[in-house]
């Protein structure tokens, strides 16, 4: 078991995507620029897709083009299709997240796509990104649960990432994107994947919808995952699953692992910097709990009275 992770951030894709407000270009440069020098091992800086399917992430191309690089930072974005890698590409991208979803229903519904549809589009994406240089990781929607159809049969994901191996792809995501998943069944299908494909990254992405996303974390830290998504403030979530909560909080999991004597390499008390700003940027409260309860070497004064 590493004492080392890697934390990617997302909250400028995932989290701003959902928003219910269009966030700023100008903003979301400068909250990309004060989120790269903190430690993390990439940030998912936005999507390229179409306007119309995600209007929050119109201005993708000025984004990527605008914010400031540090070194040692794999800068991220989502593409859907040969036109997204065509942007991300041209805007200096240096990885490309390719999309899909285990359950045919969430990718009908998402995408317009079944598993069978989009690993079919892979290759001759998998290829341009390739030959530019990039960096390619395939995430995998609903690989615990489907909001649909209900849980995924483990068998299905393994198919899924085997055909996805033999294109020569970096990385693979799992996704709980509706926050079905379970510390046991997480640490089962982690463990599964590792073994037979031993030199595929795998990460996990989590959200928190029913409260699990930590205890989530753990289990796949414990079965040998060692690099994770999440999201500034703990923003995000999925359309398909009204009213849920965001992703695994950046500061939170960060904490939990520095707690554990478990290296994350991100600065944790800048991070908590920046995400106290957040509520004022988004217009609303956000998730997160290390940045309003401190840390765990947070004290205070004992009450009047007590000596």
């Amino acid at each position: 078991m590493s004492e080392r992770v890697f934390i990617n951030e997302v909250a400028p894709r995932d989290g701003f995507q959902i928003e219910p407000g269009f966030v700023p270009t100008a903003d979301k440069i400068a909250l990309i620029d004060a989120l790269s020098p903190l430690g993390f091992a990439g940030i998912e800086v936005t999507s390229f897709t179409s306007p119309k399917a995600i209007p929050n992430l119109a201005d993708a191309d000025r984004v990527m083009a605008g914010i400031d690089r540090t070194p040692g930072v794999s800068y991220i974005a989502l593409v859907p299709n040969a036109l997204g890698v065509a942007r991300a590409l041209a805007a200096g991208t240096d990885e490309l997240n390719f999309v899909m979803s285990a359950s045919d229903s969430h990718g009908r519904a998402n995408l317009r796509l079944t598993a069978a549809d989009s690993l079919a589009r892979f290759a001759a994406m998998a290829d341009t990104g390739r030959a530019a240089g990039a960096r390619l990781n395939v995430s995998i929607s609903t690989a615990f649960g489907c909001p649909f159809e209900g849980p995924v049969d483990p068998a299905r994901v393994r198919d899924i990432v085997a055909r996805i191996a033999a294109l020569g792809i970096h990385g693979v995501t799992l996704c709980d994107t509706t926050g079905m998943a379970n510390p046991r069944q997480v640490a089962a299908l982690c463990r599964e994947l590792i073994a037979a494909w031993p030199r595929l990254e795998l990460t996990l992405h989590l959200h928190n919808t029913r409260g699990m996303g930590l205890a989530n974390a753990l289990a796949g830290f414990e079965a040998g995952v060692t690099r994770f998504d999440a999201a500034l403030g703990g923003l995000g979530g999925c359309p398909f699953a009204p009213g849920a909560t965001g992703n695994v909080c950046s500061e939170d999991l960060v904490h939990m692992f520095e707690q554990m004597g478990v290296a994350t390499g991100v600065d944790l008390d800048a991070l908590l910097r920046v995400a106290r700003d957040l509520p004022a940027l988004v217009g609303h409260e956000v998730p997160g709990q290390v940045a309003k309860a401190g840390t765990a070497e947070r004290r205070h004064p004992l009450p009047d009275g007590v000596g």
